[in-house]
């Protein structure tokens, strides 16, 4: 999983491009920019005896790519980072950490219209229904995906009663599969509604998450949001 890039131009949404040839700050030029904005001066704090990291995450390990809006031309670097709850984690959720404006020109004014209307929030979600596909990929060929045990999975089946964990197989990543598509749909608690879609207890299906976001199908969960 550590080999997934953090950032393909497939993440972006319209309007947006990686340049060609892309952009991506290595890491010691990431550690560099970092320097030059004084990350390199803060202090880490340990995180606690249980192993949590309470909202924190080590800043030294963020990776920094440039991306550019088609029609002013606008650049922006972004500062990618993965985020942890427990240091346990097999692989954090990817955010957003740090961004940099950058006209076409230097000298030029940065366009006020691209402070406002950078979609951080659908670059973050993009880089991490890619991050954690149950397949390597979510979308359906031909309305078909191939699940890790050879079984066919139709697109309009996704959203179908999930059936009993240990008869039905790549369960959980079928679970991670609906989460998505529910949220994908704007479901504002996915959760709750696998829970109606199975008729099963919310506990159950919260379960049920919590065991897919444990096989790094799924983002870990951030605090205060609901699903």
């Amino acid at each position: 999983m550590e080999d997934v890039p953090l950032l393909v131009a497939s993440d972006l949404p319209a309007g947006w491009v990686m340049p060609d040839p892309p952009v991506i700050a290595s890491s010691a030029e990431s550690v560099a920019i970092d320097a030059a904005l004084r990350y390199d001066k803060r202090r880490y704090p340990a995180p606690g005896p249980d192993g949590e990291l309470r909202g924190y995450n080590d800043g030294r390990d963020g990776r920094w790519f440039l991306i550019q809006h088609a029609q002013s031309y606008t650049r922006v670097l972004l500062r990618l980072q993965r985020q942890y709850v427990l240091l346990q984690e097999p692989m954090g959720e990817v955010r957003i950490t740090g961004i940099v404006y950058l006209p076409e020109q230097a000298g030029d004014p940065v366009a006020s219209p691209m402070l406002r209307n950078l979609p951080t929030s659908r670059i973050e979600a993009a880089i991490n229904r890619r991050q954690f596909a149950v397949t390597g990929t979510t979308r359906f060929e031909g309305g078909t995906l191939t699940l890790p045990s050879g079984c066919i999975l139709r697109s309009q089946d996704v959203l179908k009663p999930l059936g009993n964990p240990k008869r039905t197989p790549d369960f959980y990543e079928v679970v991670a599969l609906q989460h998505t598509r529910l949220v994908d749909d704007g479901e504002p608690n996915p959760t709750a509604r696998m829970a109606e879609i199975s008729r099963v207890p919310l506990s159950t299906a919260q379960g049920w998450v919590a065991r897919a976001r444990a096989k790094g199908l799924l983002p870990p969960g951030r605090r205060g949001r609901a699903g």
